[in-house]
């Protein structure tokens, strides 16, 4: 034990400190700077150890290249079902006989394009357009989670967390198919062949994944 006054230490038994004079009072004093017993003594800090993230999803859970091509070679497939009967629709509201005489009707193959034809050609263009986006942004946003064909091969599209996409974002991950279709050589779609969580380019810029389904 220890003097409580100068800290000297004081022999068992003894009464009084050898050095100091102090009386021993309590008996066994503590040692200076020692915890008072009962109080809180806050833990020393210890440097954090190195801990590898753990990841959210399986390696094996992201969609690969080839899947994600054959479900868009589906999608292809439905939405070229789907122009022609837009298409053939746009030809009997102009009317048959009418497209006829407007092809016989000229002997130079330029007078065909009239304002006419060449307006309802952009007519049946932008209705394509806004059915396709209709099409992925409410597929992908829907409890299915995916189109047509990522559902025949079940494939679900989420955001970074596994969570079912709005439909704003399921609108902004398919126009920005726009920009991936920009790159070379289509390297931002094959981009999903050897990124790590096999993500296109326009996944990376809408935050999304493409999963198999559980």
């Amino acid at each position: 034990m220890y003097c409580s006054k100068c800290g000297t230490a004081i022999a068992q038994g003894a009464t009084f400190c050898s050095s100091c004079g102090q009386p021993v009072n309590p008996p066994f004093a503590a040692a200076p700077n020692a915890p008072v017993s009962g109080t809180f003594v806050p833990p020393v800090p210890q440097p954090y150890a190195s801990v590898s993230p753990v990841p959210l999803f399986p390696q094996s859970a992201y969609a690969g290249f080839w899947l994600r091509v054959v479900a868009h070679l589906i999608d292809g497939l439905l939405a070229g079902i789907a122009f022609a009967a837009v298409f053939l629709v746009g030809i009997a509201a102009v009317g048959i006989g009418s497209l006829k005489d407007l092809i016989h009707g000229t002997d130079n193959p330029e007078d065909i394009f009239t304002p006419g034809l060449i307006a309802l050609i952009f007519l049946l263009c932008a209705i394509s357009i806004v059915m396709m986006w209709i099409y992925y942004a409410w597929m992908e946003s829907s409890s299915h989670q995916g189109t047509l064909g990522k559902m025949a091969l079940g494939l679900i599209v989420t955001d970074l967390e596994g969570r079912r996409v709005t439909f704003a974002r399921a609108s902004g991950r398919y126009f920005a198919k726009i920009i991936t279709g920009l790159i070379p050589l289509g390297i931002g779609y094959a981009m999903a062949g050897f990124t790590e969580k096999k993500q296109a380019l326009h996944d990376m810029i809408a935050s999304c994944l493409v999963l198999r389904k559980v």
